[in-house]
């Protein structure tokens, strides 16, 4: 899991994640914990946790290859 900035493992609340949306297409976020991310496979986009905030703007969201979109992390981090 991805360390946060004062060294503790970053994680999402399960049922914060199912209130969650993509800002941009509203669709459902899949949580990446090795990355802190919170993944919309359809607009392409990973947005950060920092301190275990969401970040979700689109201007702070890191474009994903198509790579990731073919193999998303599992919802809720689990595996």
């Amino acid at each position: 899991m991805a360390d946060g900035r004062d060294g503790k493992k970053t994680s999402v609340d399960p049922k914060l994640l199912e209130l969650l949306a993509c800002p941009l297409t509203k669709g459902p976020l899949a949580w990446n914990p090795e990355r802190g991310e919170l993944v919309s496979r359809v607009a392409k986009l990973a947005y950060p946790v920092r301190d275990g905030i969401p970040i979700m703007l689109p201007s702070e969201a890191r474009t994903i290859s198509a790579e990731d979109v073919l193999s998303p992390p599992k919802p809720g981090g689990q595996g």
